[in-house]
């Protein structure tokens, strides 16, 4: 494996890379992460089982699309591959450190910018992607409250509901999920779509996103992201909203976007994430 990534590497990069230096990183639930280096050039290195290299090539597609926005810092791919052991993908390396009251802040204005930047008549994605394991559908829709009712709400809970896992009837969540976002039509924003802390980080003073789930649709669900595994810190969002103030209903529909992160990790981890899941669901349906 190592051999392989080595020459796809030198392939990429147009110079002779051989790996002198290999460490383990901390590298999320899901992936096995490594930084590797020749001595001069380090680069850094997921992954995973044979069977998901289309999961590697979604995020190279996001990561290229958000990067084309010269909005926020992404790490730029290199190469991607598998081999009958495993997948790959390689990324530039960032040297991470703490970020800054300031860094904070302008992390703020610069994911309004990535959300001003680029609009859809509909919402969804060119492809089908992923969140974590999980698929993402991005069928194309124009109505926000048919495409985020049917295509996250209802596509996880159909994806619990073959493991097992079972919060009530499909047709009738999904139903009040509609009935919720039914008069709210925002504008299609490209999304990080997975943005927790966990996917920040800071180079120096640049803030640096990362292991993104991309498509077309409301800004809201990204800021309602930060606020459920760790919120980020205020002056955050005081920097987004000097930039694009959020609506006056974003209150309103911050718990209802993090069902479907709820979910999908109910789906992923179990049990730690049912019962808060569950009460999620029994606020949206009997309200």
């Amino acid at each position: 494996m190592w051999s392989i990534i080595a020459n796809q590497i030198c392939e990429a990069t147009k110079t002779d890379f051989r790996i002198i230096n290999k460490q383990p990183q901390a590298g999320g639930e899901i992936n096995r992460a490594f930084r590797i280096d020749d001595g001069h050039t380090a680069f850094f290195v997921k992954l995973n089982e044979a069977g998901h290299p289309d999961m590697f090539r979604c995020e190279w597609n996001s990561l290229d699309h958000l990067g084309t926005t010269n909005t926020l810092q992404v790490p730029i791919p290199i190469c991607s591959g598998s081999t009958l052991s495993g997948c790959f993908l390689v990324l530039d390396y960032f040297s991470f450190n703490d970020g800054t009251e300031h860094a904070w802040y302008a992390l703020g204005q610069q994911l309004a910018a990535l959300h001003q930047s680029q609009h859809q008549p509909m919402y969804g994605w060119d492809e089908d992607n992923f969140l974590g394991l999980s698929i993402q559908p991005n069928t194309w829709h124009k109505k926000w409250s048919t495409f985020f009712a049917e295509q996250r709400i209802g596509w996880q809970l159909t994806l619990l509901e073959d493991q097992g896992i079972h919060f009530g009837d499909i047709d009738d969540i999904v139903t009040a999920v509609k009935q919720r976002l039914i008069h709210h039509q925002p504008s299609a924003s490209l999304l990080h779509g997975d943005l927790w802390r966990g996917n920040v980080a800071f180079c120096d003073t640049q803030p640096v996103i990362f292991d993104p789930a991309s498509y077309f649709g409301d800004r809201e669900t990204d800021i309602a992201m930060t606020e459920l595994f760790g919120q980020f810190p205020h002056v955050f969002y005081q920097g987004y909203n000097t930039v694009w103030p959020l609506d006056s209903g974003y209150q309103g529909r911050r718990d209802l976007y993090n069902l479907y992160h709820l979910l999908n990790h109910v789906s992923h981890f179990g049990e730690p994430y049912r019962e808060q899941a569950s009460s999620c669901i029994y606020r949206i349906t009997s309200n």
